[in-house]
Order: C-alpha cells, then structure tokens, then sequence
C-alpha cells in the first residue's frame, strides 16, 4: 500500500470536504485528519483545529497542481467599480453587484 502524504490543511470541515470531493472526482483518494476536532472550537488553538488532507504519494502531484487551479480560484479580488475587496469565491462583488475582471 502507497504511503500518504499531507496535501493540504482546511480551515474547516465544509472546505476539507469540498477539497477532498474535487480530488475524488479526478480519483485521487484522500484521507482527513483532524475532522472530529470541530467540536473543540474554542477550546483548541486555531491552527490546532485545521484538517489536514492527505492523498497516496504516487498521486500528490496531480494532486498539487488541482490545488493550484484551485486556490488560485479563491483568491480575493478587487471590483474595478467600487473598489471594495471580495473573497475568491464571490461571483459578483458584495457591495456594487459588478462580475470580476479577469
């Protein structure tokens, strides 16, 4: 059996579980670790709640590059209307409506 390696830490389990969902659709299986600690929030470090996303290491680098696309995707953008900050995955900016330039 292929080792794992980490790929990736998820601030929370909704962003871990929609990472590992995109690697298993290009059929690279992912372990998490660290899911079951959601119920400390509060009580454990933030950094000690992050949930770690590890795939076989003959697959980490389709692995990596998936995550490039995606975090490349979540970055924060600026409107070129209003100028306001969006987060990467806002379609349209939070404060005019106006769609991201790219």
């Amino acid at each position: 059996m292929d080792s794992y390696v980490e790929l990736f830490r998820a601030s929370n389990s909704i962003e871990a579980n929609a990472v590992k969902g995109m690697l298993e659709q290009q059929g690279i299986l992912v372990r998490l670790l660290g899911e079951a600690l959601g119920g400390a929030a509060g009580e454990l470090p933030v950094d000690a709640q992050q949930i770690r996303l590890l795939v076989q290491r003959c697959h980490i680098t389709k692995a990596q590059q998936i995550m490039v696309r995606y975090q490349q995707t979540m970055a924060p953008w600026q409107c070129v209307d209003c100028h306001e900050q969006n987060d990467g995955h806002f379609e349209l900016c939070w404060n005019c409506g106006s769609e991201p330039v790219n």
